[in-house]
């Protein structure tokens, strides 16, 4: 048990229902920060490691690792090996992490998770599972924009260049028939890359007209008296389409698949609870917010944000090759070859074992 759950389980009783996030985005909120449970581990055997290292944002996007390292799903599954986690500020600097072996195993965007799999010729990294999906609205000034066809001429903050939703904003203004720089943001549609910190006040200040973001800053645009002008979930078959997978370094799964299983285990029965406990899990989830950053977010912000988002163990791999084409397209990624990106054994191991039907890699599974 982490030397800091007993303040984790105060927090939690006295929060009673709040939930999640603090302040990044789909890639970059909050600030880094460690979080080191090392001092004991659980009761049980230890598997092949002594301790495991995962990474995730402080935000709803990963309520997944957030709930399963805030309830200790995660370490009940581990037994007698340690769980370190550090939290992580925007996908490039979680990349660079699991390249150096500072964390083994991530929750993470699809477009960081694409980038570093490209970079490294595919022999860094492996999407082992999924973990949400949804969570991404276009939110305006009411008074500015009042329509789609509205968007042409205004100014539009997405977190940053290249990122999930950055290129998502950019395929969009595509498909509308309009022409921006995807380097300079220029064009039709004012693309201003801003930090999801500064963003609200971006907005109130008027230097932007509305933003293409995830939660919680859409909900915080919209306490600000914004108006969800779409929700980018209703551009996606059923409704669905990756915001954060769980990556693993090649070596570490390699070396420690006994690791990689429970922790995929963990995080299955984290989305499990997370369903069968709505209520519960928001609690939890923005009680380890405010552990881990100072803050919980108001109902105002929280209640709505946690509605738009679903966990999943599916990593939809079709909209994540859906994305990388969208990148493509926009100007941002040469055409990548995904082949061998995702390696879903050993999670469809644990599926099976819970009774639970199998995911596909959509012809991207290992080679």
């Amino acid at each position: 048990m982490s030397a800091a759950r007993p303040a984790r389980r105060a927090l939690a009783a006295a929060v009673a229902l709040p939930l999640l996030i603090g302040a990044l985005g789909a890639c970059g909120y909050g600030s880094e920060k460690k979080d080191d449970k090392s001092d004991t581990a659980a009761e049980g055997a230890k598997l092949s490691v002594d301790t495991v290292k995962i990474g995730y944002f402080p935000n709803i996007t990963h309520a997944t690792p957030l709930v399963g390292d805030h309830e200790g799903i995660l370490q009940k599954e581990l037994g007698g090996t340690k769980l370190r986690s550090t939290t992580f500020n925007a996908g490039p600097s979680e990349i660079e992490a699991l390249n150096a072996g500072s964390i083994d195993i991530g929750w993470i965007g699809p477009s960081p998770a694409i980038n570093g799999y490209v970079k490294s010729k595919g022999k860094n990294l492996r999407i082992i599972s999924g973990s949400a999906s949804g969570g991404v609205k276009l939110v305006v000034n009411p008074d500015r924009i009042s329509s789609l066809d509205d968007v042409k001429g205004k100014k539009i903050a997405t977190p940053q260049k290249g990122n999930t939703q950055d290129v998502a904003f950019l395929n969009w203004i595509a498909e509308k028939g309009w022409k921006v720089d995807p380097q300079s943001g220029k064009g039709d549609v004012s693309v201003v890359r801003t930090d999801n910190k500064v963003t609200p006040d971006a907005y109130k200040s008027g230097s932007v007209d509305g933003a293409w973001v995830p939660e919680p800053t859409a909900s915080k645009l919209v306490a600000e008296g914004g108006k969800v002008l779409l929700d980018e979930s209703t551009l996606w078959p059923d409704k669905k389409f990756v915001i954060t997978n769980v990556i693993v370094s090649q070596k570490f799964l390699d070396a420690h698949p006994d690791v990689v299983e429970a922790v995929l285990r963990g995080s299955v029965k984290t989305n499990a609870w997370i369903t069968a406990n709505p209520d519960k899990a928001k609690a939890s989830a923005n009680a380890a917010l405010k552990a881990l950053t100072g803050k919980e977010l108001p109902a105002k912000v929280l209640d709505p944000a946690w509605r738009s988002i679903a966990v999943t163990d599916d990593p939809l791999a079709s909209t994540l090759q859906a994305e990388a084409d969208h990148a493509v397209k926009a100007g941002l990624l040469e055409k990548p070859d995904l082949s061998g990106i995702y390696d879903l054994a050993p999670l469809n191991k644990v599926l099976k074992a819970q009774g639970k039907p199998a995911v596909d890699a959509a012809n991207l599974g290992k080679r």
